[in-house]
């Protein structure tokens, strides 16, 4: 008589599984942390200076656009920051079109700063024809940061000399002689 042997297959200690183990998905998240937490704050950082450029560059706008409503208009600077934006077709010494919509109107924000107007000197004598409001002789145009350190570090001014003035503590800049006062750009 014969015996049978059946065969069965075995698995060895040795055979291979795919997948990782949970040690190495630790290490890879690790890793993936540590990379992320290098890369945030540069990020945030360079996210802050182009807001405090964009600062500068909308606050030379309105320095120049309060001259051409000077000039376009002979009603000296504008009464208000209103009086530079609105929308077109037509200007008008109320509605001038120099500004964007989103400084002009309130809440007077863009990039993560505040911007302020106010004018300063004393009114004109006379409004022209055409204009609700007299200009101004000088004006004070601010932009502070919304939340300091956040969306920026420097508040910026500037008034009808056309400089640019910083203050490094990110506060509004209360009056045109302490915007004078401050370092210049």
């Amino acid at each position: 008589m014969r015996e049978s042997v059946q065969t069965r297959p075995s698995r060895t200690a040795t055979s291979s599984e795919s997948g990782f183990s949970l040690i190495e998905l630790l290490i890879v998240v690790a890793i993936i942390l540590i990379i992320a937490a290098i890369a945030i704050p540069n990020l945030l950082r360079s996210k802050m200076a182009a807001h405090q450029a964009s600062a500068v560059a909308n606050v030379r706008t309105v320095t120049t656009a309060a001259v051409s409503y000077w000039v376009t208009y002979s009603n000296g600077y504008p009464p208000s920051m209103a009086a530079l934006g609105g929308l077109g077709p037509g200007a008008t010494c109320d509605a001038a079109v120099l500004v964007p919509t989103t400084i002009s109107t309130a809440p007077n924000q863009q990039s993560g700063y505040q911007f302020a107007y106010v004018g300063e000197q004393g009114n004109v004598a006379s409004a022209p024809t055409g204009c609700s409001n007299k200009g101004f002789n000088g004006y004070l145009v601010n932009a502070t940061p919304i939340t300091v350190g956040t969306t920026g570090n420097i508040s910026y001014c500037s008034s009808e000399p056309g400089i640019i003035h910083y203050d490094v503590t990110g506060g509004p800049i209360p009056d045109e002689p302490t915007c004078n006062a401050l370092p210049t750009l």
